[in-house]
């Protein structure tokens, strides 16, 4: 019997801390929401093992190891900016000498291991350059060179994507119309990356090698709010996911 193909996805969880003020008082509140709902039923779907680390458990258990990462056919990650990865807790509070864990990430896709770094506000650049990967062993990994500054392109009236060719493994047998997408990370393709699918004039989906390993650039979200309802629902969805997960893993 074949092994179940597995993904650790890191990421795509947040805090949000409000503060209410009414009149002379005020009062605060804090919600914890998760946005990987959709992409991890997807690949549930296409028969994926997912293990799941929200940002601020990968913060702490992300792996150090390559052996430990070779576990999983694929490493995705969405929506968490270079520093959770870097400052480990024990290296923030205590000053302790630990493992670059993109530097890991990036010797586990030479080795052979499948890479997606999928957009947002804190991947690539993101709002104000926070998210941090530009010049780190992530970008060496990725098909695409990120900007120095803020890489966000917002597109509240929307945009929709263009497949650069029809019959490309990623994408065949997704017929129609892409649903539109509200933005995206400006990324530029590297030399050896295939462009695959376009959005407004820049690339949403490349794709590349390194050393024995592939990766995967997926400019845009898997949720909210780049990903509007329209294309959570839509049909080419999971399928999207699932071929490039499964090129990424070299399937």
């Amino acid at each position: 019997m074949a092994k179940q193909p597995r993904v650790l996805i890191a990421g795509e969880s947040w805090n949000t801390h409000s503060i209410h003020q009414k009149g002379f008082d005020s009062f605060t509140t804090t919600e914890y929401t998760e946005g990987v709902k959709w992409l991890r039923e997807a690949l549930e779907a296409g028969g994926w093992e997912v293990t799941y680390q929200p940002a601020h458990v990968a913060a702490r258990d992300f792996p150090f190891e390559t052996t430990d990462l070779a576990e999983y056919d694929c490493v995705i990650l969405s929506d968490i900016g270079a520093n959770t990865l870097l400052l480990h807790p024990d290296t923030f509070a205590h000053s302790k000498s630990l493992p670059n864990r993109l530097e890991t990430i990036r010797q586990y896709v030479e080795n052979g291991g499948g890479l997606i770094m999928i957009g947002g506000w804190l991947t690539f650049q993101g709002i104000d350059a926070k998210g941090q990967y530009r010049g780190t062993a992530i970008e060496t990994a990725l098909p695409v060179t990120l900007e120095i500054d803020d890489d966000r392109v917002e597109c509240p009236q929307g945009v929709t994507p263009q497949v650069s060719d029809v019959n490309h493994p990623l994408v065949a047998g997704i017929e129609g119309v892409w649903p539109e997408l509200l933005g995206y990370n400006r990324l530029t393709a590297k030399a050896d990356g295939e462009v695959v699918v376009t959005v407004g004039d820049d690339p949403l989906i490349v794709i590349g090698t390194h050393g024995k390993g592939r990766s995967v650039a997926f400019a845009s979200d898997c949720a909210p709010h780049w990903a509007p309802p329209s294309f959570l629902d839509w049909k080419g969805y999971a399928t999207m996911w699932q071929r490039m997960t499964a090129w990424a893993a070299g399937q």
